[in-house]
């Protein structure tokens, strides 16, 4: 019986795995158990230098993720996706903290919460399905690139023998997998360096620098400043910033580890469990959050974690390192985890994207999208400003290029009395201004047929391209006949035409 769930272990690698199956197969339990782990040590060192750029304690920081993970294993939507308190939102509370104080953290993270359950119970988080491809490998290479970069310090610049320590990360976390599949390689790297560095004696940056590690728990946070206009007037730009950003990045990642684990997930309940989890950790943590993609690989692809109980191991488990083991964690090594973080920033990248083949087959405005997302993304430091200008990029792109495919065939009777236009393409805001260049006002007959059979009519530019049409021919006292439209685009038509002055 022992061999035959290891072996179900060893093969469940691609699709979600049911909680009921996880805790009937002592090797999926562990397996999952053992990814929390190392899910939960990777998350100290970032959500402490989170709390910085927030501007609050990092226990605050801590217990916020702890709250964001357990909320989210039960109510998200994307099974083995890790949430806590995230640096992209910290970047847009951090300003607000800076002016106004920690006070109005609390008000401003319960607001963007209440916006984001109304996000997913609408149904908004559909519109997802609108970003593109080449935005979804520029938000996936410029994660790695920022995951990297931000574990440099760690290493560049420090002694000997960290590097001999960052060595022996590298060597562990790469090579183990080839012997021992059993227990992470990630896991048995922090143990090992953390063993090592305490019985040898060796002194080097710990946790415990990044910021106090008080042990207990704090109680559950007060509204400290009134609720009127003046409050909503401070923290309405903060809310929204932390509703969207979060919203962003939490549905993206949830996307990439669908890819990853060829399995679907709920977008719109993670909306709404977002907000329901930001709302607890507000008033028991204090901060907001989102998904932690770097630590999601560390679950999914690291850890091969696929269900609930993953995350549920993780936030237990940073619950005790916060708790009852928080002079055990303040002991781990940065160089440590900040190896095991370039190995997952190494992985992240979609390195096939970068491959001379393969941007030499891509057209060069898919290309220019991933760049472009990249290049603001890392220049910012902002994920979500990234993926906006990434998709703002496509959407001019692909006006642009469907603009032109606009065609009027002219057919000239065989009298000369008479004249048709057969247009074929969609008529939008871009193509529409075209439409205009394929008629022969001034030498057309007198009766003008345009033809839309082949063709619709998207929004209200297309009505007022038709009416200057028309418009035009009447100077010339000729009389146009529009015909052929679909029953949408003859209501749409029959609605708007005439009213453009």
């Amino acid at each position: 019986m022992t061999q035959t769930n290891d072996v179900a272990a060893t093969n469940v690698v691609a699709g979600d795995v049911s909680v009921g199956r996880v805790l009937r197969s002592p090797a999926l339990l562990t397996r999952e158990c053992l990814a929390g782990v190392i899910t939960a040590l990777a998350l100290i060192p970032e959500v402490i230098s989170f709390s910085v750029i927030a501007g609050v304690d990092p226990k605050v920081s801590l217990v916020a993720s702890v709250v964001l993970c357990l909320t989210l294993s039960i109510l998200g939507g994307r099974p083995a996706m890790v949430t806590a308190a995230a640096g992209s939102v910290a970047l847009v509370i951090g300003p607000m903290v800076h002016l106004h104080g920690v006070e109005y953290i609390l008000p401003a993270v319960v607001m963007g919460g209440v916006i984001q359950i109304l996000f997913g119970v609408v149904g908004l988080a559909r519109m997802m399905r609108y970003i593109p491809r080449s935005v979804m490998l520029g938000f996936v290479n410029a994660l790695g690139v920022l995951i990297f970069f931000a574990q440099v310090p760690h290493v560049w610049g420090q002694s000997s023998l960290v590097w001999i320590f960052f060595a022996v990360t590298l060597a562990i976390v790469l090579l183990l997998p080839h012997l021992l599949k059993s227990i992470p390689s990630p896991l048995v790297a922090i143990v090992v360096v953390t063993a090592v560095a305490l019985l040898m004696g060796y002194r080097m940056p710990n946790v415990g620098d990044e910021g106090p590690m008080s042990p207990g728990l704090p109680g559950f946070n007060s509204l400290l400043v009134p609720l009127n206009l003046q409050t909503l007037q401070i923290i309405w730009p903060t809310a929204l910033s932390i509703a969207f950003v979060g919203l962003m990045e939490s549905l993206l990642t949830a996307k990439l580890v669908d890819d990853l684990t060829d399995t679907p997930s709920s977008k719109r309940r993670e909306a709404w469990g977002l907000g329901v989890a930001n709302i607890f950790a507000g008033f028991y943590g204090g901060i907001a959050g989102c998904a932690m993609i770097g630590q999601t690989i560390v679950n999914v692809e690291l850890g091969r974690a696929r269900s609930r109980v993953s995350t549920v191991a993780a936030g237990l488990v940073l619950l005790l390192l916060v708790t009852g083991l928080s002079r055990i964690m303040a002991q781990i090594p940065m160089v440590v985890l900040a190896g095991i973080m370039m190995v997952v920033a190494v992985k992240t990248v979609n390195w096939h994207s970068l491959q001379p083949a393969t941007l030499k087959r891509m057209p060069w405005s898919e290309t220019l999208i991933m760049v472009l997302t990249v290049a603001v993304t890392v220049w910012t430091g902002n994920l979500a400003l990234g993926v906006l200008a990434g998709v703002l990029l496509a959407m001019l792109l692909f006006a642009r290029r469907i603009a032109h495919v606009i065609h009027a065939e002219r057919q000239l009777s065989d009298d000369g009395r008479s004249v048709r236009y057969v247009v074929r393409g969609p008529l939008f805001f871009a193509s529409s201004n075209d439409l205009f260049e394929h008629f022969d006002y001034a030498h057309d007959p007198k009766k003008v047929t345009i033809d839309l059979t082949h063709a619709q009519i998207w929004d209200a530019s297309s009505v007022a391209a038709l009416d200057g049409i028309e418009y035009r021919y009447q100077r010339y006292g000729a009389e146009v006949t529009i015909e052929g439209l679909d029953p949408r685009s003859t209501d749409f038509h029959q609605r708007l035409t005439g009213n453009f002055g």
